[in-house]
């Protein structure tokens, strides 16, 4: 049998702290559960620019391209702030994106019971929030031909193009009602119909999809800008979103912060199967590299395992694996301890990084039976 490859990119910032929590539960996984995994690591963002001056070796992308799941931290730092565009931290992981095609990204905003007080919403609004948004992440206007900062006469002019094409839509539209059909069966798609040409074929083909290939999955429509507003208004209605890729980066942060803390949140980016029959798939924590408190022990490792946890899911086909890990990340908050971000009592002492995932490992005995 054929060890599954897994590339681990730590990344910048608290990326390699609190993948160093996932490293140690890889590790009991393999010694308890007979999970085996061929684990690989390399330099992404501001440290792989350190080393090589650009933010992704080839060799590193090669790599990427050939194991069955990646694991990134975060990338980015004030450090780099003045360098190039074109060799900035973010660059690496768009590239990651890119070339290995990872056009449907899941995020999902899931509220549990133990820390809906630290939502912005009342309680009653988020407790229980489970839902998923699939966001195009390898074509519209980030990606879009003309784009740049031009001269017109005597002014700068920025230029970016929302560019997409119906199959574009059509295999992120498919992902969503795949996923769909393992939940609650909902797809809601959010563009802006009313106002751009590209939301009126992004509105055309993923109904053309739906009525084709998914008749049995309801599906409706909304602006993203009133898909906005019911996220904060009552998010438990939707069960699955599909959108573009401007619009769901900014949904996905908004439906993020429903739940708390960034810090809680895991995604994955999926692409085409490969010959094994897995998706090409990267997976990464929603926040940011932090920079402000890393090396403190004060970061939260749940975004992080949780990202694995999906990668068990969704690429190693260890469903009851990644939830007996939710499980415990929710044992554990259940418990009442809590990493610096989720202080909202005076009294409570925080925990550190190690000491949140080796709390966690504690818990994955007694979970999942």
């Amino acid at each position: 049998m054929t060890i599954p490859g897994l590339l681990i990119l730590p990344g910048d910032g608290i990326g390699p702290e609190v993948m160093a929590e996932v490293r140690k539960i890889i590790d009991w996984m393999g010694e308890n559960r007979g999970l085996g995994f061929d684990v690989s690591e390399a330099l992404v963002g501001g440290a792989a620019y350190d080393v090589h001056g650009t933010p992704l070796h080839d060799d590193t992308m090669a790599k990427a391209q050939k194991v069955d799941a990646v694991l990134l931290g975060a990338v980015g730092g004030p450090k780099y702030d003045t360098l190039d565009f074109s060799v900035k931290p973010e660059r690496g992981l768009l590239r990651l994106r890119k070339e290995m095609d990872l056009y449907a990204n899941l995020r999902p905003a899931q509220c549990f019971d133990a820390v809906a007080d630290f939502s912005s919403l009342k309680k009653d609004i988020v407790a229980g929030l489970d839902l998923m948004i699939v966001r195009e992440l390898t074509s519209g206007v980030y990606f879009g031909e003309p784009r740049g900062i031009h001269t017109e006469g005597d002014e700068r002019v920025g230029i970016n193009t929302q560019y997409y094409t119906e199959g574009e839509i059509a295999r992120v539209a498919r992902s969503a009602f795949e996923l769909a059909r393992k939940r609650d069966n909902r797809v809601c798609s959010m563009e802006k119909a009313n106002v751009m040409e590209s939301g009126i074929l992004w509105r055309d083909v993923v109904q053309e999809v739906h009525d084709a290939e998914y008749p049995d999955t309801a599906l409706s429509h909304m602006y993203a800008d009133a898909g906005a507003m019911q996220l904060t208004r009552w998010p438990k209605q939707f069960d699955v979103i599909v959108t573009d890729n401007l619009f769901g980066d900014l949904l996905s942060d908004l439906a993020a912060m429903l739940t708390g803390s960034l810090g809680m949140l895991p995604s994955a980016s999926l692409g085409a199967p490969m010959e094994s029959g897995r998706p090409k798939a990267l997976y990464e924590p929603v926040h940011g590299s932090a920079p402000d408190i890393a090396g403190q022990g004060k970061a939260n490792p749940i975004a992080c395992i949780l990202s694995f946890a999906m990668a068990l899911r969704y690429s190693f086909d260890q469903g009851a694996e990644a939830d007996r890990l939710e499980q415990a990340v929710q044992a554990v908050l259940a418990d009442g301890l809590r990493t610096a971000d989720l202080l909202g009592q005076e009294g409570i002492t925080p925990v550190s990084t190690s000491d949140m995932g080796d709390a966690i490992i504690t818990k994955l005995p007694k979970v999942g039976q």
